[in-house]
């Protein structure tokens, strides 16, 4: 009678810690769901798509190229050329290529780099502290070249460290995408 009385509290004891074990799991699947959907949130509302995603030019204006979410200035893209006397203290502060993905100003010329996880052109090596860094100091890797304009890092840098984590879980979520954006021109 002992016996049986032991194993029926064993098997309640691991039905127990089963089903703990179990409610813990969901409620960290829940969580890393609700990151995800913050970091979506930041990125969408924080304009991130407004230049790391290519567009596409329809009759009512530029949507974005939903085969190329977040992957940078598309590589294989020539540039137009700057015109002339465009930019300058008295003319436009800066142009753009129709797909909004490379800016020219003052400053040359920037690239939108490529967010998605992809480990040779895009975040795919980087850590959360190296993308944290990067966006908190405004310079690459946090020690690199100055991130250019009109990537708005200040902008990002008042994020919240979880809000931080978020925004980087969400982008190393995204479907990788080769993309090997150009390096910045230096102006003239």
């Amino acid at each position: 009678m002992r016996i049986a009385t032991m194993a029926k509290t064993i098997t309640a004891g691991v039905a127990f810690a089963l089903l703990a074990s179990q409610g813990a799991a969901a409620q960290t699947r829940a969580a890393a769901k609700e990151q995800l959907r913050r970091g979506q949130f930041l990125a969408t509302y924080g304009g991130c798509h407004d230049c790391h995603t290519p567009k596409l030019m329809t009759p009512n204006g530029p949507v974005l190229d939903q085969a190329r979410l977040l992957a940078g200035h598309p590589a294989d893209t020539p540039l137009p050329p700057v015109p002339t006397g465009a930019i300058g203290p008295t003319q436009w502060g800066a142009v753009t290529t129709n797909d909004l993905t490379a800016w020219a100003g003052p400053w040359g010329i920037s690239f939108a780099a490529n967010l998605t996880p992809d480990t040779a052109t895009g975040l795919g090596n980087w850590t959360v502290a190296q993308f944290s860094k990067t966006m908190r100091t405004g310079k690459h890797l946090g020690a690199g070249r100055d991130l250019l304009p009109p990537m708005p890092w200040f902008n990002v840098a008042a994020l919240r460290d979880q809000d931080m984590r978020a925004l980087f879980g969400y982008l190393k979520s995204l479907k990788p995408i080769t993309n090997r954006v150009p390096a910045p021109i230096p102006p003239k």
